[in-house]
């Protein structure tokens, strides 16, 4: 029989309404499952692992991520596929954190939530969780998973993790992937995009635990001022940047940015350029706004998204790579980021 380990580690979709104060509390998900009667109808067989206490999404980082993957590592072999459940405000983050920690991932880990509290009566939340049970529960006419990745369901698609953003605070559709097309669709049936989902491999899975967090992300504005860059870019013990410029990767020719962007690439501290559209990719060649950034040392994160680069530099640094590696290999799509 099919196996799937359900991990709920707080969000909306298991909250319910303080009836004093009207405002959203994390329960007990075990109390909360036993409502989704529509559960009773799949031929899996469906465990639940609690997050105690449930974490609001904004709490959840690098020491919840390695929890996450030290409970997926510990039931590997016991399940076919796992569910994530999360709130949306981080998911992403998330979703591209595990994409980099679980490598050979030969398995469905699906993280979902919900926009509204599954027991409310216009939920998102019962549709969500029900299909990601169902896309990680799916094979193939090998018996192999379908989607054999770290991916996102929300409404009524799949998306890769890390290529996905939350694109909206209130619209049930509230994930998008900009820059690479739905793993699936769910209609009457899950239509499944075979071509844009890694091929299963039967690979031994490296879980990566180590996580440095010593990052941070610096948009550019104009008017932007010489001290606030200084300042953040000799942050003690700083190891990476991720630098969210214009268009396809420019930023204001001025010598002192360029300088103080040379001077940081100089003592190791690795600076990632991402474009702030919400779709497109970095070429650095095309203007000389961006050509000077290269010329400081700034790498190209092509067409990463903001959390798939920030995620994939804290697991290359937390791996005890030297800076030229990691600049090297934030070039290179690991999986499926680029």
């Amino acid at each position: 029989m099919t196996k799937i380990l359900l991990i709920y580690t707080g969000g909306t979709i298991g909250m319910v309404e303080n009836a004093e104060t009207g405002v959203l509390e994390n329960v007990d998900f075990n109390t909360v499952l036993p409502t989704v009667k529509e559960l009773k109808q799949f031929s899996f067989n469906i465990d639940v692992f609690s997050f105690t206490p449930p974490l609001d999404s904004s709490d959840m980082g690098p020491e919840q991520w390695v929890r996450l993957v030290d409970i997926i590592d510990e039931n590997y072999e016991k399940y076919n596929g796992f569910v994530v459940l999360h709130g949306t405000d981080t998911m992403a983050y998330t979703a591209s954190a595990l994409s980099f920690m679980l490598e050979n991932l030969n398995k469905p880990v699906i993280l979902t939530g919900s926009q509204l509290p599954i027991g409310k009566l216009r939920t998102d939340g019962k549709e969500n969780l029900i299909t990601a049970i169902e896309i990680a529960g799916a094979t193939n006419e090998s018996g192999e998973p379908m989607v054999p990745e770290v991916c996102v369901f929300f409404r009524d698609k799949l998306l890769r993790g890390n290529r996905t953003t939350k694109s909206s605070a209130d619209q049930f559709d509230a994930f998008h992937s900009f820059n690479y097309p739905s793993l699936a669709i769910s209609a009457v049936d899950i239509h499944y995009n075979k071509q844009n989902i890694i091929p299963y491999k039967q690979q031994k899975l490296i879980v990566h635990r180590n996580m440095d967090a010593r990052m941070l992300v610096l948009s550019v504005f104009p008017g932007i001022q010489k001290e606030v860059v200084e300042n953040m870019l000799n942050t003690p013990k700083l190891r990476g940047v991720i630098l969210r410029t214009y268009g396809a990767g420019n930023a204001p020719q001025e010598k002192w940015l360029t300088e103080l962007l040379k001077q940081a690439t100089d003592n190791g501290i690795v600076i990632v350029n991402i474009t702030q559209c919400t779709d497109g990719n970095v070429v650095m060649k095309r203007y000389g706004t961006g050509l000077h950034l290269q010329e400081a040392g700034v790498v190209s994160g092509q067409d990463s998204t903001v959390e798939a680069a920030l995620t994939k530099m804290m697991r290359l640094f937390g791996d005890g790579l030297t800076p030229e590696r990691v600049r090297m290999l934030m070039g290179e799509n690991l999986c499926g980021e680029l």
